[in-house]
């Protein structure tokens, strides 16, 4: 990570740790490994952080490596890279993070050897877009200042009735199961906006766009199972599955079958890039494992 600044008049005889933390938006502890672990310079001139600056002096900043890019993999799709981040279009199948069992082929395994930081996450079934850091600082930037917004698309069971709207209920973990969640009372607040976007009554199923306003795990899943509209292929909440089976849709077997997977893609990520000042957005189809249920 490499930074250059010209101190512009309002931070003319200001400390340089009031620069990090106003202009860079860096946490306290960046800022602290900063002091041991980088170099900051004044004019080429080695400083503490304590010390002041003067307009127009020039604040060069050095922490950690980004400049490399990630490597090619199969069937996982770069949208995006540049020195801080990456946006991906991760596959179903893969795990976000190495994990017991998933050491060596979980996506940031598989894009790099150096050290990546997720800035959001998505369960092994699910596939779409997320947002890789390169180091911490941009890790900490874009999830604190960053505003990610995601929209998702699934095939569900059923059709919703109104076609749109919001799921505000409170969700937490079931008694006695280390994954599982449901929709309790004594849980935590969960909102979900939810529109149909196609119906394919033949198959009495939907492919539905979910707008996350909390961020709860499995958030859409036990949501969309609440009222009554199971993913397709959701071996947790779905009509097929051990803890929450249901006869209510007779042809499940099939679809799940027909999908293969999760149904569950993540679509479109806007967020503000504090590094670059702008705001982005990505977007990404759906897979045709979804698309091919419907007709139309």
């Amino acid at each position: 990570m490499k930074l250059r600044y010209i101190i512009p008049e309002e931070y003319d005889k200001c400390e340089i740790k009031k620069v990090l933390t106003e202009h860079f938006l860096m946490s306290g502890g960046m800022v602290k490994h900063l002091k041991t672990n980088g170099t900051v310079n004044i004019n080429g001139i080695h400083r503490r952080v304590i010390d002041s600056v003067s307009k127009g002096d020039e604040l060069y900043i050095e922490l950690g490596d980004t400049d490399f890019n990630l490597r090619q993999a199969p069937e996982i799709e770069i949208l995006f890279e540049n020195e801080w981040y990456a946006v991906i279009n991760k596959p179903s199948g893969i795990v976000t993070h190495p994990t017991h069992g998933h050491l060596d082929d979980s996506l940031i395994t598989r894009l790099s050897d150096r050290t990546l930081h997720p800035v959001m996450r998505l369960d092994r079934e699910t596939s779409g877009l997320i947002v890789i850091a390169k180091c911490g600082y941009a890790h900490n930037t874009l999830h604190v200042y960053g505003n990610i917004q995601k929209t998702y698309n699934a095939v569900c069971y059923g059709r919703f009735d109104p076609p749109e709207g919001l799921i505000d209920k409170p969700m937490a973990r079931r008694p006695g199961s280390v994954m599982i969640r449901d929709v309790s009372p004594k849980g935590k607040p969960a909102k979900t906006l939810y529109k149909t976007l196609k119906y394919e009554p033949d198959l009495n199923i939907s492919l539905v766009e979910y707008k996350l306003i909390t961020g709860r795990c499995h958030q859409i899943r036990c949501h969309s199972a609440y009222m009554g509209h199971p993913l397709a292929g959701d071996g947790l909440y779905g009509p097929n599955s051990v803890d929450n089976p249901s006869k209510a849709y007779p042809n499940s077997t099939d679809i799940d079958e027909r999908v293969g997977r999760l149904a569950l893609h993540c679509t479109n990520l806007r967020f503000y890039d504090p590094m670059a000042d702008t705001n982005r957005e990505f977007n990404c189809q759906v897979p045709d494992s979804f698309s091919s249920l419907f007709t139309e």
